[in-house]
């Protein structure tokens, strides 16, 4: 597969990174554990080198998860996690306890990469917060340190501090707010870009219809009201147009012969300044699958029609 540096001082990897808060078991329905840990193994199988997990993820379960594939294979893949301000907090004192907690529930002593999973300005100061991560690298408790869903305003000052290795936040086809400011000023510095739900948290596998219902426990079915994506992604007078730009796609898909899903992982993964994205799925075949886009080459000309669907 192919495989990118993280940021100016990270290590290479994948491009396709395994997401784990389905593992986790919490807003997304029912899940089978031993299937999630299948699924990983899965992902380190066809060549995804790194997880990303988070405190955060069931309360700690998919930590605690992901540590049952890190005893058997962690030479062989780097794990990412959180702290996240609604659970350990976010000054200095709670995020040295919190990355301990997780490197206890991972069962290792050092984790690749450290994020601040949420801005927390509300709370304490970023610089406070940052510093306490910086510390974490320095004790060596963590390789490099990063952050998700910040803007450019809130790295600038995390960048008075320490280096920032890596920037996660919400990228698609469907999504792509930082395609034109932020991720060519993140490639200036050095700094990582990771893309979350780059598969529209199902929208763009093609697998969902206007017709498709989840589980009450599910956060798509709109019935758990704190993921605060359902609006964006599935509310009934935005899915519709979603699904609109979906089937425009499909052709595109037919026409490689690859399924769909691939196509948009291919898609998003291919705009400058992106490091690599972040697929979680339980399932085996599905983990497969999305590896492959690692290997799907697309001409200038699908990519341009592709910006069209989804850009125009």
């Amino acid at each position: 597969m192919e495989a990118r540096s993280l940021g100016r001082d990270g290590p290479k990897i994948s491009v396709v990174g395994f997401g784990a808060w389905e593992a986790g078991g919490d807003q997304w329905g029912s899940r089978a554990e031993d299937e999630s840990v299948r699924a990983m193994h899965a992902a380190i199988d066809a060549g995804i080198d790194w997880i990303d997990t988070a405190e955060a993820y069931g309360a700690g379960r998919s930590e605690e998860l992901v540590a049952r594939l890190l005893r058997e294979r962690r030479g062989e893949v780097r794990v990412f996690t959180k702290v996240a301000h609604f659970v350990s907090g976010a000054r200095p004192e709670e995020v040295r306890k919190a990355i301990r907690g997780s490197l206890d529930r991972l069962g290792v002593e050092r984790v690749d990469l450290y994020q601040i999973h949420w801005p927390a300005e509300d709370v304490v100061p970023v610089e406070e917060t940052w510093g306490a991560m910086a510390e974490v690298v320095d004790e060596g408790l963590a390789a490099h340190i990063g952050v998700s869903n910040f803007k450019r305003d809130l790295i600038e000052r995390c960048l008075t501090i320490r280096h920032v290795d890596s920037v996660q936040n919400r990228w698609s086809l469907l999504v792509q707010r930082d395609r034109d400011d932020l991720l060519p000023w993140l490639a200036e510095r050095g700094i990582g870009y990771l893309g979350y739900a780059p598969l529209a948290f199902g929208l763009l596998t093609g697998a969902i219809t206007a017709e498709t219902t989840f589980e009450a426990t599910d956060w798509r079915s709109g019935v758990p009201g704190d993921v605060g994506y359902y609006d964006e992604y599935f509310a009934p007078d935005v899915i519709g147009p979603h699904l609109e730009k979906v089937e425009r796609l499909r052709p595109f898909a037919e026409r490689l012969d690859v399924p769909l899903a691939r196509l948009a992982l291919r898609a998003a993964i291919d705009v400058p300044g992106v490091t690599g994205v972040i697929a979680g799925s339980t399932n085996d075949r599905h983990t497969r699958d999305n590896a492959l886009a690692g290997d799907l080459e697309l001409d200038d000309a699908t990519r341009a029609e592709i910006d069209a669907i989804f850009r125009g």
